[in-house]
């Protein structure tokens, strides 16, 4: 059967009466037929697809932008008896217009970019404040109520951060220790100063290289590790079940990370504090024969009251540092795969660099406060 259409009407009322095969292969007599309207219609155009057998895509799709082209998008289009596929295809045919409308954007000058960064650094500064008030306020919570601790969970957040994570602490800062041991002894060995190498490892270790070393090894660890859970979360809409169940994902998922993590990097900090120290006297014994007993006679020398103390007191603003920008980055995750990627490592990068900041802000202060 041949394609028909025929139009009726004359002003300001149109009937267009739309008959035959309408289907995907008829396509070419359907595009004969809409050489046939008017090049002008005005007004109200009714299109009857009553007639019309198993119209398909392509034709409606034809039809729809031959009417659009006569209309001038002064043309209003009703339809009668459509196939369910108009709908969706007039709404794609009006982006479609809008877009072929709207003027080319000139390209971005450097005002533009900083106005726009300015704009979402703006959002992105109400939305921090936002998670950390909502964590300011489960945390004042659990204090009048033990049980919004969640203990279960941060036991569980406390092995996985804190104790699995005792080897490659250990080892990183046992060889990062030896290794600064052992260039500090090929300088000094030149002024027979080889007894300040226990100087150098020592106040080089717990002030600065333990509780930095592991703070970035628990950021590269963990802080992804909470992005990553809380961002898988987020893509299968567990977090949007918790809301719907009345349970705070902030008090089920993220509080029970930044507490765990105060408490283990602390601890990991000692850890990494002994290892160091012990891989000092390691290679100060192999290396420049110092006896244990002179290596630890110095040590106590060499060591200030608050040596020990101006390490340990960085780690727990560390660990919160990790542990909000973690799961900060994981509750934002939405959409796709690749946006949890990005946002892991966003997360790692700009933990590492608040802690990099912190550590020079701690030296300043302490400096000033002569600690």
């Amino acid at each position: 059967m041949n394609s028909s259409l025929a139009l009726d009407g004359d002003g300001d009322a149109w009937r267009l009466v739309i008959g035959g095969d309408w289907s995907a292969p008829a396509i070419a007599q359907v595009q004969e037929r809409l050489e046939l309207l008017p090049q002008r219609l005005e007004g109200t155009v009714v299109c009857d697809w009553s007639g019309a057998e198993a119209p398909g895509i392509g034709p409606a799709w034809a039809l729809l932008s031959r009417l659009a082209t006569a209309g001038h998008g002064e043309l209003t289009v009703h339809h009668v008896g459509a196939p369910h596929h108009i709908a969706w295809l007039e709404e794609l045919q009006r982006r479609h217009v809008a877009a072929a409308s709207s003027p080319a954007r000139a390209a971005d000058g450097p005002i533009e970019n900083l106005g726009r960064w300015a704009i979402a650094q703006a959002g992105e500064v109400r939305s921090l404040a936002d998670f950390l008030g909502r964590i300011v306020v489960v945390s004042g919570r659990a204090l009048v109520n033990p049980r919004a601790l969640r203990i279960p969970s941060l036991a569980r957040h406390v092995y996985e951060t804190g104790v699995t994570a005792i080897p490659i602490v250990s080892l990183i800062a046992f060889l990062i220790s030896v290794i600064v041991a052992y260039l500090g002894a090929q300088q000094l060995t030149r002024f027979g100063a080889d007894i300040f190498v226990v100087d150098l490892v020592a106040i080089a270790v717990l002030r600065e290289m333990g509780v930095l070393l592991t703070a970035i090894i628990v950021a590269g660890r963990s802080g992804s590790a909470f992005a990553a859970e809380i961002g898988v979360m987020q893509l299968n809409e567990e977090t949007d079940a918790l809301r719907a169940m009345g349970m705070n994902p902030i008090e089920l998922l993220v509080v029970p990370r930044i507490l765990a993590l105060v408490i283990t990097l602390p601890l990991l900090t000692i850890l990494a504090d002994a290892m160091g120290l012990a891989g000092g006297g390691l290679l100060a014994h192999l290396q420049l024969h110092i006896p244990w007993s002179q290596f630890t006679s110095r040590l106590r020398d060499a060591l200030a009251p608050t040596t020990f103390w101006s390490g340990l007191v960085k780690a727990p603003v560390f660990a919160a540092l990790i542990a909000i920008v973690g799961t900060y980055r994981g509750m934002q995750v939405r959409d796709s795969a690749r946006e949890l990627g990005r946002l892991t490592t966003l997360a790692v990068v700009q933990s590492i660099f608040l802690v990099i900041l912190a550590d020079a802000l701690f030296a300043l202060l302490f400096v000033r406060l002569d600690f």
